[in-house]
């Protein structure tokens, strides 16, 4: 394999690679305080649309962990520049929180139920069979159908529960159209992430706990990849996967002397 170019810009995954149920993982704090000491580009990335970035921002703040605004990338941010740059000033009829109608209000978007160009759907704790019937409505109607991420499951202190690619998997069997998704692994949220801070795939890296997701999406963006241990993938499955992430580590804290 040829040689890697120095990494000079970090994507990290943030849910089990710098936080784990509300608690930081060890050495995410010496992580994120030695990037913001090297004047390297990053973001701290999450398929998690629920949230705006100042939200987020204001969690992590609370854990110990201080990561800018600027510096937060979310499936909805992702969603949004997408649809931006497919239909500037178009209209959606979106099934979300803040941090998706927030994303989509700053980049002009109506948000409507009114013949509406795409249904929008991302992660809420609170679907309703009245938005979800409009929804498949709409879609029948000819509104595109547009997805923030693929997630079938999302973490709880009290388990597993059914997130937004479960919903879409109900809403495409309703109407029998499949939506786009735009959070990972699409590298397109990759690729959106790297142009926001000017950086480069060749030197760049991320970090991630998931296989299916983060090495996927970071290898498919052209990036070095990084697979923690502290979330979801398990070291006895790496070997189920038809691809490798660069470098399996044990978790974030191994990572801290590479920058």
């Amino acid at each position: 394999m040829a040689d890697r170019k120095p990494i000079e810009s970090w994507l990290t995954d943030m849910d089990g690679v710098l936080i784990h149920e509300g608690v930081p993982i060890p050495g995410a704090d010496a992580f994120i305080k030695k990037l913001r000491e090297s004047g390297k580009p990053f973001l701290v990335l999450t398929n998690n649309s629920i949230y705006t970035p100042r939200d987020l921002h204001a969690r992590l703040n609370r854990m110990g962990l201080d990561v800018p605004i600027e510096n937060i990338w979310t499936s909805a941010l992702a969603t949004a520049q997408f649809l931006d740059d497919q239909r500037p000033g178009g209209s959606a009829y979106v099934i979300g929180e803040a941090g998706l109608t927030t994303a989509l209000h700053d980049i002009g978007y109506i948000l409507t139920d009114h013949e509406p160009d795409y249904v929008v759907l991302g992660e809420t704790r609170t679907y309703s069979f009245e938005a979800m019937t409009k929804a498949v409505r709409l879609i029948n109607d000819g509104a595109r159908f547009i997805c923030t991420n693929p997630d079938e499951t999302g973490p709880s202190t009290e388990g597993p529960l059914p997130a937004t690619g479960a919903v879409a998997a109900l809403i495409t069997k309703a109407t029998g159209k499949q939506p786009y998704f735009a959070g990972k692994p699409n590298p397109l949220m990759m690729r959106t992430g790297l142009n926001a801070i000017g950086a480069h795939s060749e030197t760049s890296a991320m970090i991630g706990d998931r296989m299916d997701t983060d090495v996927l999406a970071g290898m498919e963006a052209g990036m070095q990849t990084f697979l923690v241990l502290t979330g979801l993938t398990r070291p006895e499955q790496v070997e189920n996967f038809p691809y490798r992430p660069s470098k399996v580590v044990d978790s974030i804290a191994d990572l801290v002397e590479r920058i």
